[in-house]
C-alpha cells in the first residue's frame, strides 16, 4: 500500500475516533452521571465498493 493511502486511512480513522468520542461524551452528559454504569457499544465501518463491513462490539464502563 502506498504512503498516501496509509496517511489517508490514518486521517479517516483519527476523525472517526475523535468524533465518536465527542458524540459518546455528549450523549453521556445528556443522560446524566455514568458512574458505575456499563454501556454496550458497537462500531461499524463499511466500504461499499470493497464489500467490507467491519463490526467491533465492546463495552464502555463509567
Amino acid at each position: 500500500m502506498s504512503d498516501d493511502f496509509n496517511m489517508s486511512m490514518r486521517k479517516f480513522l483519527k476523525q472517526v475516533g475523535v468524533t465518536s468520542q465527542q458524540a459518546i461524551e455528549e450523549a453521556v452528559r445528556k443522560a446524566g452521571p455514568a458512574d458505575g454504569k456499563t454501556f454496550k457499544v458497537k462500531a461499524v465501518v463499511t466500504i461499499e465498493e470493497l464489500g467490507l463491513e467491519h463490526v467491533v462490539d465492546g463495552e464502555i464502563e463509567g
